[in-house]
């Protein structure tokens, strides 16, 4: 599957748009990830444990969106995003989306 935050594929011309594909993940740190991140923020710097959290978070997202866009026998995803909320205290939704389409050779 081709994945590219651009809205074309070089040397492919877009012959079916198939819709909007997404993949949801909703995290949160583990006790134990919540005790090591909250004394490294007391420590101050780059929070390797959230980070990780984090990246793991949009890694599962995007393998959602590209399983979605399987589904619909999709060569590739366009114009690819992500985006998270905060629902609550260290609850937080990452989304992963773009448009699936079926491509041919130029």
């Amino acid at each position: 599957m081709i994945v590219t935050t651009g809205n074309d594929v070089s040397g492919y011309r877009i012959s079916d748009y198939l819709g909007i594909v997404r993949g949801i993940v909703v995290r949160s740190p583990s006790i134990a990830q919540g005790i090591v991140g909250g004394l490294q923020r007391i420590v101050g710097g780059n929070n390797e444990t959230y980070a990780a959290v984090c990246e793991q978070a949009r890694e599962d997202a995007y393998q959602r969106m590209v399983i979605h866009a399987d589904e619909l026998d999709a060569d590739a995803i366009i114009a690819v995003r992500y985006d998270a909320t905060e629902f609550s205290d260290s609850v937080t939704e990452v989304l992963a989306y773009g448009t699936a389409v079926r491509l041919e050779a130029n």
